[in-house]
């Protein structure tokens, strides 16, 4: 198989509560992320057999979260709540064959577009916190 088609991917937002209660942010286009990156700490001695250098793997940053939303003030406001709030919030991405990234991450942005000839438009980013679980498609 060539590839599959990311048509259908849903974004939810948690409500923090237990059990949680997860709802979908709607008129979402383009999604990215989770990303995550690890450290590397350089390790080289002046005995290192080879002159080249030597790395040891370090921290895991759960990197970011954006999405591409087709702006409409009714759907996306009450977002900005979460990025006035210093606690992070859970929230899920599910792709349309059914897997589930889930992840915590605290909101850094919400950059909303006005154009004088096209549609409203948003860019909402997001910094992971902690580990993302991912659950494979059934």
């Amino acid at each position: 198989m060539a590839g599959r088609d990311a048509f259908g991917t849903e974004l939810r937002r948690g409500d923090g509560g237990s059990p949680e209660i997860f709802t979908a942010i709607g008129n979402v286009g383009t999604f990215s992320g989770p990303s995550p990156e690890r450290d590397t700490y350089d390790v080289t001695a002046h005995d290192s057999p080879t002159r080249y250098r030597e790395f040891i793997g370090g921290l895991i940053n759960g990197g970011e979260v954006s999405v591409e939303v087709h702006y409409d003030p009714d759907k996306h406001d009450l977002l900005v709540a979460d990025l006035e709030d210093d606690d992070a919030r859970t929230y899920q991405m599910e792709s349309p064959v059914g897997e589930v990234w889930e992840f915590s991450a605290i909101m850094t942005g919400f950059e909303r577009e006005m154009p004088v000839d096209g549609q409203m438009a948003g860019t909402i980013t997001w910094q992971v916190t902690g580990r993302p679980t991912i659950t494979p498609a059934p």
